[in-house]
């Protein structure tokens, strides 16, 4: 009783993405049959369709693939910005103790 292996991850050009979500939103067929035509997963091929929608704006229930990037990036910039304070709090706090 052993595990099926797992597939090693894979990355797909957003050319490659729109081509997929193109075929599937044509409706000749299925989402199941594109990804098994293509050798993907359903689920992922599932998710570019949702994304894509919602990129359109069809769809709100999630953020867009330009506010997910805005997220990533703001989220980097706190990140650093956080750093900085602790860094300056530290030069702060050793300078403080050379001037007593």
């Amino acid at each position: 009783m052993g595990r099926k292996k797992r597939r090693p991850r894979r990355s797909f050009t957003p050319e490659f993405k729109a081509e997929i979500v193109e075929l599937c939103s044509r409706g000749d067929r299925s989402v199941g049959q594109v990804a098994k035509d293509f050798d993907l997963t359903e689920t992922a091929v599932r998710q570019w369709v949702v994304q894509a929608e919602r990129d359109a704006g069809t769809r709100v229930d999630g953020l867009t693939t330009d506010e997910r990037g805005e997220l990533v990036r703001l989220g980097r910039e706190n990140r650093r910005l956080a750093e900085d304070v602790e860094i300056l709090k530290r030069a702060t706090a050793f300078f403080a103790n050379e001037t007593r």
